[in-house]
């Protein structure tokens, strides 16, 4: 396993990340722990999550970090612990956001699912535009401060406002966000125009969410309608599963092939062969698909191979 700085702080994370989305909403603590014992076991030390993954439990939103928390019980001490706030919470317009008054209900619930006194890495999960980022940030430097986290970052930010944070940060002394967790993979590439130079300008590790595009970008769908998965029954799966996709999809794998590869393995490798990409965060159901993606992650493209799947 390769481990990595994130952006141009000191935390040192693993190149593969383990999601935990799944985690109580579709994982039995039995099989949750299978995906947790494995990616521990491989290397794995970054482990992200969000308070509200779990919705679709019986326990309902909290129950991700509930069931991470009851997995990892001492083995806190060694891995890297992320998890997000912000979406909603409740019905309340109170139990969202990113407030000084939610960001201080919201991480204790989080410390207590979680079953620790704190939190490597504290992200806000998307914009709040009701609340000035100074607000944010302060509430943000208080943790840190009081020892409840040790680092911040954020998710979904557009470039202007990762810039906008960096600079009231450094403006204030506070602490500055370490961190961009973003949508971004070999079809969803978006964020090269602008948020990725922000990042690389102000050093902020990009730490990419659906690597794989929900199954996707490991080839088992095809456009003849072959391969079954969650992705072929979703709401994604109108917008993702395109002529126009299909047939980069067979560009792509084309290409991997072409270097005895797989898909899979370009898919984590291209992502890794870029510096500005911190940790590749992955969710899995099985101790298998573990495997399979740290395996995949060994690859590191060559700059000329780079360019050539830039024009795919």
């Amino acid at each position: 396993m390769e481990y990595r700085r994130l952006g141009d702080s000191g935390l040192l994370v693993s190149a593969v990340g383990l999601g935990t989305n799944n985690f109580a909403s579709r994982l039995s603590d039995g099989a949750a722990g299978g995906v947790l014992n494995q990616a521990l076991e491989l290397g794995v030390t970054f482990l992200d999550t969000a308070d509200v993954y779990g919705r679709g439990s019986t326990e309902g939103a909290g129950a991700s970090e509930s069931q991470l928390g009851r997995l990892l019980g001492e083995r806190r001490q060694y891995v890297i612990l992320a998890t997000k706030f912000g979406l909603a919470m409740g019905e309340s317009v109170q139990e969202r956001g990113a407030s000084r008054e939610w960001i201080v209900r919201a991480v204790e619930a989080s410390l207590r699912r979680l079953r620790t006194d704190y939190i490597d890495l504290y992200q806000v999960h998307t914009p709040d535009p009701k609340t000035p980022i100074e607000d944010t940030l302060r509430a943000l430097d208080d943790l840190v401060k009081a020892g409840k986290v040790r680092w911040v970052g954020h998710s979904n930010f557009a470039a202007w406002q990762i810039v906008d944070a960096d600079w009231t940060a450094r403006t204030h002394t506070l602490a500055r966000p370490i961190s961009a967790q973003m949508h971004y993979n070999l079809l969803v590439r978006g964020i090269q125009e602008d948020v990725i130079p922000a990042c690389q300008s102000f050093g902020l590790g990009i730490i990419p969410y659906f690597p794989l595009e929900s199954g996707f970008l490991t080839g088992k769908y095809r456009s003849t309608g072959e391969g079954r998965g969650r992705l072929a029954e979703s709401a994604r799966a109108v917008e993702i599963m395109t002529d126009a996709n299909f047939g980069r999809i067979e560009r792509l794998e084309r290409f991997a092939l072409e270097r005895k590869r797989r898909l899979l393995d370009l898919a984590f490798g291209w992502l890794l062969s870029q510096p500005v990409v911190g940790s590749v965060i992955a969710s899995a159901s099985s101790a298998d698909q573990v495997r399979l993606n740290v395996a995949a992650a060994e690859w590191r493209l060559s700059p000329a191979d780079m360019d050539a799947v830039a024009g795919l």
